[in-house]
């Protein structure tokens, strides 16, 4: 194998493990919109703006 396809090859898998990683740690940190339930601020705006 050549030297620049093997580094290529390196490269290209830690930015993969890298996206990946990133990718889990946003979604352990968000939740699904339609999960939440419908709250009052949700139904009826509030009547705060002046």
């Amino acid at each position: 194998m050549n030297k620049n396809k093997l580094i290529f090859l390196i490269i290209a898998a830690v930015f993969l493990i890298t996206m990946i990683w990133i990718g889990i740690d946003i979604s352990k940190r968000t939740t699904f919109p339609g999960s939440k339930g419908n709250l009052k601020e949700r139904i009826a705006p509030s009547d705060t703006i002046k």
